[in-house]
């Protein structure tokens, strides 16, 4: 990397910090601070989860795969497309129609207090952990590629996401995902083509490699495997708690949907956009061994980039991961200060009250985040660890609870049965049977256990209860509270000051454009000088430039309707 590719991600650093910064005037009540006044456009949030999808693994682990196996890295990333479509179909308008802020306050109304601090201290930790694996591997990104301890990259990245999220809540982690989607969007763009002009055509670049290298299955990555990973995907886009926040955020059903299938879309094609670089670096350079795959992506990069625009790639990548992080960190905040701090230790909390709460416990699980991210060199495969714990908990700990957005016969007793066994099988799966009998599940089988036992555990409780002819008396609550809502939140919202949530909504518009057009220039002054590639990078930069204009345009005198949905809600 050359002095211009530093200059480059400390300016694209500071500028996202300070994009990020701006929303502090917008987190004034726990409504804009958590869920961005319910009333966030609905591509800004669909961005946003698409945004929130990615980290370093997508180009360090994938990218290793797709170097290594070629178009099966691209099979296993369009599951994630079909997770989106089933998810915009099914799921995301239900967690709207709950009237609920997060997935812990639709828990604790749906099956009971209990069960909710069960699953808000499990998910809690879990979620520590994942942040913590995804600020370790981007820090590392940014140690490999300049002179900085790794110490030093990890705790520096992660007080600046730290720092923007507890300052401008929902609205900061929306717009700046928002960023760094175009960031990343135009550094890809721009490596494509040059990549395959390095290797002298399509053509040349099939003649190159392997024979079996355009297969849709290869090596262990089978059908099997891709069909329960598929499975997994409906759960975890589904019923994250972190992605919850993007289909309530909006202001109807209807646009939560149009969260979800924008998610879809932007999977059907981005798979093919990441992955094509590491696939054309093995025509390039078919010698890479063992770890060495893992750097394919950013190699092919250096290989066909120009001074600066190496900077800008890497930036975009760092930003995927800081993506991923904040979005965890606001949930966390989230999820504690409502279903926590609101309900078990100040009940009469005030607005004011609950958003310096949420800043404080963004700043500390920030913190314990960091404090982990610093720990993995020194505990062998913690990263790994912290992994096949996701795995293992998304259909223990996230089918149940979608299950009950569809069922009105589950309950408490159930879903924690349910919960607690596939979590216990998966585990002993995964830590036990390998020391103790030396068996081993392969992806595929691993992917199905954690999958497949929840959800027969729950057909057969459906069906069992179905036969009793029961309905859950929580549920008769929940929907008592949830027709009752909708009065309570109209005549709270009639008392309000009007038009808040649209002048927010009109900011974040304007603080879009504005990054978008500094961007826009940003990458067209690096075209300049890019020789003969001067036109594709320039082209590049006018496009983000055009795209500004129209996202001001439509900022004008935008007037949003304010969402009836609140965060402050009645005793059931």
């Amino acid at each position: 990397m050359q002095q211009l590719d530093f200059i480059v991600m400390a300016v694209f650093a500071v500028f996202q910090m300070l994009v990020g910064l701006a929303f502090s005037r917008t987190g004034t009540n726990a409504k804009s601070f958590f869920a961005a006044g319910e009333a966030a456009p609905w591509w800004v949030s669909g961005l946003s989860l698409f945004m929130s999808f990615l980290s370093a693994g997508t180009f360090v682990v994938w990218g290793s795969i797709a170097y290594n196996l070629g178009f099966v890295a691209i099979t296993i990333q369009l599951t994630m497309c079909i997770g989106g479509l089933i998810t915009a179909y099914f799921i995301a308008a239900r967690w709207k129609q709950t009237r609920t802020l997060t997935a812990a306050d639709y828990i604790g109304r749906r099956l009971g207090t209990g069960v909710q601090q069960l699953f808000t201290y499990l998910l809690t930790v879990v979620s520590l952990f994942i942040t913590g694996g995804v600020l370790y591997p981007v820090g590392k990104l940014v140690y490999v590629a300049t002179p900085f301890s790794l110490e030093a990259c990890i705790i520096t990245l992660g007080l600046m996401v730290i720092l923007y999220t507890a300052m401008g809540g929902l609205w900061a982690v929306l717009v700046t995902d928002v960023l760094q989607f175009v960031i990343l969007l135009a550094a890809v763009l721009i490596v494509v083509p040059l990549a395959f002009e390095r290797a002298e055509g399509i053509g040349s670049f099939v003649q190159k490699v392997p024979a079996d290298f355009f297969n849709v299955f290869n090596g262990e990555y089978t059908l099997g495997f891709t069909l329960a990973f598929t499975l997994y995907h409906i759960i975890y886009i589904g019923g994250s708690w972190a992605f919850v926040q993007r289909y309530t955020s909006v202001k109807t059903p209807r646009e939560s949907k149009r969260v979800a299938y924008l998610f879809a879309g932007l999977y059907l094609v981005s798979p093919f956009l990441w992955m094509l670089p590491p696939m054309v670096f093995r025509a390039l350079n078919p010698s890479l061994q063992g770890l060495e795959t893992e750097g394919a992506y950013m190699l092919m990069a250096q290989t066909v980039l120009p001074a600066g625009l190496v900077g800008l790639m890497l930036a975009a990548m760092v930003s995927a991961t800081a993506s991923t992080a904040n979005t965890l960190l606001n949930m966390l905040a989230a999820v504690f200060t409502n279903d926590v701090y609101k309900k078990l230790i100040r009940p009469q909390a005030t607005d004011q009250a609950m958003v310096r709460v949420g800043r404080g416990m963004t700043v500390v699980f920030g913190l314990v985040s960091i404090g982990i991210a610093l720990a993995v060199p020194h505990i062998g495969g913690l990263v790994n660890l912290v992994l096949s714990i996701g795995a293992i908990s998304g259909g223990s700990l996230l089918l149940p609870v979608v299950w009950t957005l569809f069922s009105r016969r589950q309950n408490a007793r159930s879903i924690l049965l349910v919960s607690l066994v596939s979590l216990a099988v998966g585990l002993f799966f995964k830590f036990v049977t390998p020391l103790a009998f030396d068996y081993k599940l392969s992806r595929a089988a691993e992917m199905l256990v954690g999958v497949g036992l929840p959800f027969a555990l729950l057909a057969l409780f459906e069906w069992v209860l179905y036969r009793a002819k029961t309905t859950d008396v929580q549920y008769e609550r929940f929907e008592q509270w949830r027709a009752g809502q909708q009065a309570a939140d109209e005549a709270v919202a009639r008392a309000e000051p009007t038009g808040q949530v649209p002048s927010q909504n009109t900011f974040a518009l304007r603080a879009i454009a504005i990054s978008f057009g500094l961007t826009g220039l940003g990458i067209a002054g690096l075209g300049i000088h890019a020789g003969r590639d001067v036109g594709l990078i320039v082209g590049v930069g006018l496009v983000i430039l055009l795209v500004a204009g129209w996202v001001g345009w439509s900022a004008r005198g935008r007037q949003v309707p304010q969402s009836t949905h609140r965060p402050e809600r009645t005793e059931a």
